[in-house]
């Protein structure tokens, strides 16, 4: 579920890819095949009715008011009372096996063709959507002879017909299909892409649920609209091109509240919480849209002018003032340095570009530019929301995992601290109790060594040794319960390790080692000398017992770092593995033979009570470091 968005956004990716390879072969191949008619003419028909003819009467045939037209003109204007205009294109010579002519853009709600002789094509629809994309099969005697288009014209369109084109009809059809069935195919993998996030949604927790879902419309409707805009369906399916229509309102109205939701969910409300509001504002506008739909369905269109001033005019201003709005905030985060605003300010910035620029030049037209480049930025749009919203899981599951590890640290540092409470409270109680006992029972021991024979001697030596190791695991008990809060001065860093290196220098040269000391001048330090020198003498009697036969080293520097001291131990003996780390400062465990862990659980304690921490480094076989960080003071 962690990388479903990443596999989505490199889906659509390659499906746009793709869509741009196939769209792009076709039309390079048609345009060396095929011959492009750019010139024709129109005549306004003012007697015409809504009876289709048979053919073209010849009152039109022979009409000297036919006005020539270029690809590039728009029509003349319409006389008063015109409804039906005429098309005429002449057709060239037809050197194909199968000719055909295809015009891929014919605007009427009904439209129909003819030779002089025959009928091509009729068409009439009862719902509002005036493009058509005919392919029409062509005899070969029709070369030299003209093509006759009848259309009703209900909104004044920019040259009536376009993209007219004569050729062989197998490669017109694989052009004709190619040019709006991969919009299908397009807007397909949005539904299909949103349908799957839809279905794993279900097995989402709550955080991520409100963003996804969001996200999941925002795809959906996308799809949606691509796939009801083209005029692929409504030419293969006139009959559902009602549906189609208001399949495309719709989801027109489920975007703008879903995008600027998901907007919301991941940047937050803006500034002022002008995101928040504009958000508002568009589910109640789209909602009182949705009420516009059911009302114009339910008149049967009577109030359309109305409907399409609200839902489609007022609509398309309030979208601009939205895509400018989010740009805005995008570039306000992105200048924060915020990565996902960055990625998601790319997207926005190819959408809006593309958006702003064709409903622009879509009113100025008057409404007559056919929107195109639309779907393009969609695709690097929602290519971009899935990227942002897969990084924004992927950082809340790196969340997680920190908070886990950190609980799980705390969880460890709680029983340690029970731990420690418990030993701190059992040496407090009962240390004393029990050394009084050791000293008499030493005591005596001494006076019958000196008045036994020499053959007992070796056995009361052995007791008084181990009297005195009781004695002193019960002195470190004692330490742990009171780690030196009495005595407290400016200890000089220098002094203490010299005192200590003096100490522990003849059994470092036992053990075949030697100590370096490395110590800055002038480094102060809080505490209790006594316990000072205990916690170190026994973290370096340690390092000195592991280390190797021959050429043994144990370096200790101090320096000065960010109002700390820093010591650090080092040597080159046999080393830890990540099991005996994990549980240094443990009572009772030692990797000594004699060992009971208590040198290392008081050094610890007192390293605490200076408001110091300790930490251990180590590999099998390299060495260990140990770090002391205790804060720095004044002399």
């Amino acid at each position: 579920m962690k990388r479903l968005p990443k596999i989505l956004a490199i889906v659509l990716a390659l499906l746009a890819v793709v869509y741009l390879c196939l769209e792009a072969y076709p039309r390079q191949k048609s345009t060396r095949d095929s011959i492009q008619v750019k010139d024709w003419q129109i005549l306004w028909d003012t007697e015409g009715s809504a009876a289709a003819p048979d053919a073209p009467p010849e009152r039109v045939l022979q009409s000297p008011d036919w006005t020539a037209m270029h690809e590039d003109t728009l029509p003349p204007a319409r006389p008063a009372g015109a409804e039906w205009a005429w098309v005429r294109l002449d057709i060239p010579q037809l050197s194909w096996t199968i000719p055909a002519v295809m015009m891929q853009k014919v605007y009427g709600r009904d439209v129909m063709v003819y030779t002089e002789y025959r009928e091509l094509f009729d068409a009439h629809r009862q719902y509002r959507y005036s493009m058509n994309n005919l392919l029409l099969p062509l005899r070969t005697e029709d070369a030299g002879g003209s093509i006759y288009l009848r259309m009703k014209i209900n909104e004044t369109r920019p040259g009536i017909i376009e993209d007219v084109a004569f050729g062989n009809f197998y490669e017109l059809l694989n052009d004709y299909l190619n040019q709006d069935l991969l919009d299908v195919m397009l807007g397909g993998a949005f539904v299909l892409t949103g349908v799957v996030m839809l279905v794993c949604a279900m097995f989402l927790n709550r955080t991520y649920m409100k963003s996804w879902l969001a996200l999941c419309f925002v795809i959906l409707s996308i799809g949606l609209l691509v796939i009801s805009y083209s005029p692929f369906l409504f030419t293969l399916y006139p009959a559902y091109g009602g549906v189609l229509q208001r399949l495309f309102d719709v989801s027109l109205f489920t975007l703008l509240p879903s995008f600027l939701y998901f907007f919301q969910a991941i940047f937050g409300n803006g500034y002022r919480n002008v995101v928040l509001h504009l958000s508002r504002i568009q589910l109640v506008y789209s909602s009182f849209c949705l009420f516009l739909l059911v009302g114009n369905v339910w008149t049967d269109e009577r109030y359309f002018s109305l409907y399409y001033l609200l839902t489609t005019t007022v609509l398309g201003v309030l979208m601009i003032v939205e895509l400018f709005v989010l740009l805005t905030c995008s570039v306000f985060y992105s200048l924060q340095r915020n990565k996902d605003a960055w990625i998601f300010n790319g997207g926005l910035a190819v959408f809006a570009g593309i958006g702003v620029f064709e409903l622009l030049q879509y009113y100025a037209t008057q409404e007559q530019y056919d929107l195109y480049w639309w779907k393009w930025g969609m695709v690097f749009f929602v290519i971009s929301m899935i990227v942002v919203l897969g990084r924004r899981f992927a950082e809340t599951h790196n969340q997680v995992l920190q908070y886990s590890k950190e609980l799980e640290m705390f969880n460890n540092e709680l029983q340690r601290a029970e731990k420690m409470e418990i030993i701190s409270e059992l040496a407090a109680s009962v240390a004393h109790e029990v050394r009084n006992p050791l000293q008499v029972t030493r005591g005596f021991l001494q006076l019958l060594g000196e008045r036994s024979a020499v053959s007992d001697k070796a056995y009361i030596d052995m007791a008084l040794e181990e009297l005195d190791r009781a004695s002193g695991i019960i002195t470190d008990f004692l330490t742990f319960a009171k780690p030196g809060a009495e005595n407290v001065k400016s200890l000089s860093i220098s002094e203490e390790f010299r005192h200590i290196e003096g100490v522990l220098k003849s059994l470092a040269s036992i053990h075949h080692g030697k100590i370096v000391l490395d110590i800055e001048p002038d480094l102060y330090v809080r505490g209790n000398s006594s316990k000072f020198k205990q916690a170190f003498i026994n973290m370096i009697k340690n390092s000195i017992e592991a280390l190797p036969d021959e050429d043994g080293k144990i370096t200790i520097q101090a320096v000065r770092e960010n109002g700390e001291v820093v010591i650090q131990i080092r040597d080159n003996g046999m080393g830890m593995g990540p099991e005996e780390l994990k549980r240094l400062g443990e009572p009772y465990f030692s990797n000594k033979t004699k060992g009971t862990g208590l040198g290392l659980m008081v050094t610890f304690r007192i390293i605490e009570s200076m408001q110091g921490t300790l930490t251990f480094e180590s590999k099998k076989g390299a060495g260990t470091q140990a770090t002391v960080r205790i804060p720095e003071t004044t002399s």
